[in-house]
């Protein structure tokens, strides 16, 4: 029992420090790409963090069977290297035993992963579109920020909002400024208009207005040095023409049991990926394990350098086998279960020739030669 606490201590311990440095950098990728975006004014900077959450459950999809790959290679190395497992396999604890054990781990990952990348990551996604439909839909307020100059989304006219009302006052604009570029059939190719107050209100056609109270509106012609002055209690300027439509949803955002009920390539593909997901883990470990023995003198990186480009070597070919998939090029009843099937046997065939029994068979094999 202190043996089975160790070992997997040791795994669980070194795949979690490499899952947070590896989400760590991603995210802060990631992050500072929204923020760009946001600091453009494509995204209102208040759904920054809420979009970064929202990619957390897509992130770690792809982070997790790498981390439970790379977790065991450290971890198993470092034993090895410091001779922990020489002793182990003394008092009769085998490689089949330390497989076994670190399977059952990795089995646990599995699930996690599972339930990810089958519900919780179609979620997210969904949900990262609704947001950024809301964002949309919201644009002409979401995307005031007080104290810059900005077009509206008609690109009809230049605003400038001094402060933006919170809590209680949410979305109420103070000092607000607007300049108008009329077309020429308008009375006065141009107006500035100064308020007091405004908001932004959608009417029924899903256009959207600026609703401007107390304030003065200066129009005339830029060729000409006439202009009127309008003082007005209630003033309205459109800044969206027409509702934004649905953005485009991808598959990564349909729910697992549709999918099962489609039947277009497409569909297939997603489903076969999503599932490999989970099953890359335990068929990984089965190859990891074994890869992890290394001489003391190599060191506890000594095999991490070919266990990665075998590692990149098998993600590779899932990708190649999802596009195939979506393209029709491999039968929808092969997906990717060759890839799975090839993997298993590798790990099989690392696993025995270590053991006991396939040294017998290869010294007997010598022996008849």
């Amino acid at each position: 029992m202190i043996i089975f606490r160790y070992l997997l201590a040791e795994v669980f311990k070194s795949q979690l420090a490499v899952f947070i440095i590896l989400m760590t950098i991603i995210i802060s990728q990631r992050f500072v790409k929204i923020l760009a975006d946001a600091s453009e004014g494509e995204l209102p900077g208040q759904l920054v963090m809420s979009i970064v959450a929202l990619k957390l459950p897509q992130l770690a999809v792809i982070i997790l069977p790498l981390s439970a790959f790379v977790g065991i290679l450290v971890a198993y190395g470092r034993i090895y290297a410091d001779s922990e497992m020489t002793v182990l396999h003394a008092t009769g604890v085998s490689e089949w035993y330390v497989t076994r054990l670190t399977l059952l781990l990795s089995l646990l990952m599995a699930l996690l992963a599972g339930s990810i990348t089958l519900f919780l990551s179609p979620w997210a996604t969904e949900q990262e579109y609704r947001t950024l439909e809301k964002a949309d839909a919201n644009a002409g307020l979401l995307s005031v920020v007080p104290g810059r100059f900005q077009h509206t989304s008609n690109e009809k006219a230049v605003i400038f909002v001094h402060e933006v009302g919170r809590g209680s006052d949410s979305g109420r604009l103070s000092r607000v400024f607007v300049a108008q570029n009329n077309n020429r059939d308008e009375q006065g190719g141009h107006a500035i208009v100064y308020a007091q107050s405004g908001n932004v209100k959608e009417d029924s056609s899903g256009a959207q207005v600026l609703q401007l109270e107390q304030g003065r509106r200066y129009a005339g012609d830029v060729a000409s040095p006439a202009y009127e002055i309008t003082e007005f209690a209630q003033y309205q300027i459109q800044i969206r023409e027409q509702e934004v439509e649905q953005r485009r949803r991808k598959l990564g955002s349909v729910p697992s049991y549709e999918l099962l009920q489609a039947d277009s390539a497409e569909a297939i593909a997603e489903w076969h990926w999503r599932i490999a997901i989970p099953l890359s883990i335990p068929l990984l470990t089965l190859i990891a394990v074994p890869l992890s023995r290394v001489n003391p003198r190599q060191g506890k990186f000594g095999r991490l350098l070919p266990a990665l480009l075998l590692y990149l070597g098998y993600y590779s070919l899932l990708i190649i086998a999802r596009s195939a998939l979506e393209d029709g090029k491999i039968p929808p009843a092969w997906g990717m279960w060759w890839l799975h099937g090839l993997a298993l046997l590798l790990g099989t065939l690392l696993i025995m020739r270590n053991r006991s029994s396939a040294q017998r068979f290869q010294a007997w094999l010598a022996g008849r030669s």
